[in-house]
C-alpha cells in the first residue's frame, strides 16, 4: 500500500492524474532557486525553451547566458565562473552535456571540485522519435564515475523543481537528469526530498521484494507494486532519485528486509542505478537481484511508450522481473 509518510499525490492511480515533463520543474527551480540566491546564474546551449531555462531568462535575463551551441565551452565558462563565486546551472540535452563535453565536465568542474549543476535534458529512451542519437541513455554511469559528482534522476517535475532548489545549495558539482515526455505528477509539494536519501512510496505489511527506481519510472514501479499485491506478492517501492551518493544503509535495510531485489531505471543496466544497488549489496548482503533497464543496446525512433513496451521497461516487465526473483530467492 501506499507509504502515508511519503505523502504522494492523492490522484495517484487515477485516469485524469496531471501529466507534466519533469525538465519544466527544473525551469521552476532555476526560478526559486535564483530567488533565493542572486550568486544563482545559468547558462544554456542553444536550447532554453527545450530546458525550460527559458522561465529564468525572463526572470533574471541579466543572469543568463547564451553561449550557443558550444558544449564544451558552456562547461568551462561555468567552472571558472563558480571559481569566482558563481552557481551556475548550465543547460542541454544529454545527450550534448555530458556527452558532448565529458572531458570539461571531468577537467574543469569535477577535477576542481566547484559547483557547477549540469542539467541534462532528454535524457533516457523517452526522448522517443528524436532516435538513438539523442537517447542518451549512459550518462548516469559516465557521471556516477565521475569523481566528485553528484548524481540526481528526479521522478517527476514537483520532484525535479526540489532537486534544483537543493542542488543550488550543496556546494558540489552535480548532474541533474530529465526527461523529455510528460509524465504523471504523481508526488505532491509535501513529498520529503532531500539530496542522498531515498524515500519509500510503497510499503506493505511482510514486502517480499525491494523495487528499487529513478526518474519517471518510479511510476512503472509503483503501478507494478499495486498488480503484485492483487496477486498475493507484498513488496517495497523505493524512490531512489539520487544514484550518488547512494542511500547505502536504506538499500541494505531493504535487502535484509526482502530477500530480494529489482532495480528500475532508463539508463544502460551497465554502471546505472542496477549496477551501484549491486555493488552496495555485493560487499554487504549479497542478494538475488533483477534489472530493468537498457539491456546493452541502443535505442530506435518510435513513440515513447512503444519503446519503454519494446525494450521491456513498463509495469508489466517489473512484475515479471519480480517473479523471477522471487524465484531465485526460493530455489
Amino acid at each position: 500500500m501506499i507509504n502515508k509518510s511519503s505523502r504522494l499525490n492523492s490522484k495517484i492511480f487515477e485516469k485524469d492524474i496531471e501529466m507534466v515533463a519533469n525538465r519544466q520543474g527544473y525551469g521552476e527551480g532555476l526560478v526559486a532557486a535564483g530567488e533565493k540566491d542572486e550568486k544563482v546564474v545559468v547558462l544554456s546551449a542553444d536550447l532554453k525553451e527545450s530546458t525550460r531555462s527559458i522561465l529564468f531568462e525572463e526572470r533574471f535575463p541579466e543572469r543568463y547566458i547564451e553561449v550557443g551551441v558550444a558544449e564544451q565551452a558552456l562547461a568551462t565558462l561555468a567552472a571558472g565562473m563558480a571559481n569566482y563565486g558563481k552557481i551556475p546551472f548550465i543547460s542541454s540535452y544529454a545527450a550534448f552535456s555530458p556527452g558532448r563535453n565529458w572531458e570539461q565536465i571531468r577537467t574543469t568542474i569535477a577535477l576542481n571540485d566547484v559547483p557547477v549543476k549540469i542539467a541534462g535534458a532528454h535524457a533516457g529512451l523517452t526522448v522517443g522519435p528524436d532516435g538513438a542519437t539523442h537517447q542518451m541513455l549512459e550518462d548516469i554511469s559516465i557521471m556516477r564515475a565521475m569523481p566528485n559528482m553528484i548524481v540526481v534522476n528526479p521522478c517527476d517535475c514537483l520532484e525535479a523543481k526540489k532537486a534544483t532548489m537543493e542542488a543550488a545549495k550543496n556546494g558540489k558539482p552535480t548532474y541533474l537528469r530529465f526527461a523529455r515526455e510528460k509524465t504523471p505528477v504523481f508526488t505532491s509539494d509535501d513529498t520529503p526530498f532531500k539530496i542522498g536519501r531515498v524515500e519509500t512510496f510503497w510499503e506493505s505489511k511482510d514486502p517480499q521484494v525491494a523495487i528499487i527506481a529513478c526518474g519517471p519510472l518510479v511510476y512503472e514501479a509503483l503501478l507494478a507494486a499495486k498488480e503484485l499485491e492483487k496477486k498475493g506478492i507484498e513488496s517495497l517501492v523505493i524512490n531512489c532519485h539520487t544514484i550518488k551518493p547512494l542511500d547505502e544503509q536504506a538499500i541494505i535495510r531493504a535487502a535484509k528486509t526482502t530477500g530480494a531485489v529489482v532495480t528500475v531505471e532508463e539508463n544502460q543496466i551497465t554502471g546505472g542505478l542496477g549496477g551501484a544497488v549491486a555493488e552496495v549489496l555485493a560487499k554487504n548482503f549479497p542478494t538475488p537481484m533483477e534489472f530493468i533497464g537498457m539491456p546493452d543496446s541502443f535505442g530506435e525512433s518510435g513513440a515513447p511508450d512503444e519503446l519503454l513496451e519494446k525494450y521491456k521497461m513498463k509495469s508489466k516487465d517489473i512484475i515479471e522481473a519480480v517473479k523471477r526473483v522471487l524465484g531465485r530467492k526460493s530455489s
